[in-house]
């Protein structure tokens, strides 16, 4: 019998609220509520497209020429996004995750990192998954388990959804201030306050035509420190939020990549919660140094409201 792209798959349930969680990446390929889709995911006979559900570890987006200097030593990774030379998107994508803890609403999987040409780290990512009658909930822990110290980013690649509402026709809150500016390779070349350019979405302005591949800072966050993005279909909308250690979130419409949808999906918009912005490893922006034996932590979760 054939094995699914994807790997074992667990499947979380609380009220109408239902998750799939998958081996391959530790991530997320499907999540409904009341039956309707809220991440545009990936069946399970596929592979996941475009980063759909996938966890980003040790870094998120782009490393510009798969190159970084860390504690006076040059590093050269594996050039994993040929269209514009980089290292994208880490290292765990399509490495198995190992559950440590499944339950019917909860499922802790594990991932060890051994040091390798370009990453000669060694890190061990925890990742609990939890769904409840709000929605889902993701808990991470990375910690250094070898014996020098290591640059660590994170990030998550969800797409929100709405069942088949097109992108087009749904609304988006981001209450940022700030957007990173990119060249044509997608790299940074610094960031600007948002008012008065096409990036302001804090009002929730319908979607419509615009392309954006951006990261965003400048955060509000609520009472309870955490900062909300919302995808809103007039009588349903859908919220990503994300807690302390997440300082940045990249807004990806997609557009350039319409033939990655799944069949059956509507198209998603990609919101993710991102611990630094692209090419971190470069700039040092929001990186993370972690000690031996140290842990870095961080939560986001998407609620249907």
């Amino acid at each position: 019998m054939a094995i699914s792209p994807s790997g074992e798959q667990w499947h979380l349930t609380s009220g109408d609220v239902e998750a799939v969680v998958v081996e391959v990446g530790g991530g997320l390929r499907r999540l409904t509520v009341g039956g309707v889709d809220v991440v545009a995911g990936y069946p399970q006979e596929a592979m996941a497209s475009s980063g759909r559900g996938q966890l980003l570890v040790p870094w998120p987006n782009r490393i510009r020429d798969g190159r970084y200097r860390f504690s006076g030593e040059d590093h050269e990774l594996p050039i994993t996004e040929r269209s514009s030379g980089h290292a994208s998107h880490g290292l765990v994508r399509w490495e198995a995750f190992r559950p440590t803890e499944v339950d019917d609403d909860r499922v802790v999987v594990q991932h060890t990192l051994h040091p390798r040409p370009g990453y000669p780290f060694a890190l061990e990512t925890r990742v609990a998954w939890q769904v409840d009658p709000r929605g889902l909930t993701c808990s991470v822990r990375v910690t250094n388990i070898g014996e020098d110290e290591a640059p660590v980013g994170f990030g998550a690649h969800p797409y929100l959804a709405l069942g088949s509402t097109p992108v087009a026709d749904a609304r988006l809150r981001v209450p940022a201030e700030r957007v990173v500016l990119v060249d044509e390779r997608m790299l940074p070349t610094g960031t600007a306050e948002v008012a008065g350019t096409p990036f302001d979405l804090r009002s929730g302005p319908a979607l419509a035509e615009r392309s954006i591949d951006h990261a965003y800072t400048g955060l509000e966050r609520g009472g309870d420190g955490c900062w909300e993005v919302t995808l809103d279909a007039g009588e349903r909308s859908v919220v990503l939020w994300g807690g302390q250690g997440l300082d940045w979130v990249q807004v990806f419409t997609g557009r350039a990549d319409p033939a990655g949808l799944p069949a059956g999906h509507g198209p998603g918009v990609a919101v993710e919660p991102l611990s630094c912005p692209p090419d971190a490893f470069s700039s040092g922006e929001g990186l993370v140094t972690l000690r031996p034996g140290s842990t870095w932590t961080g939560q986001w979760g998407i609620e249907v409201r």
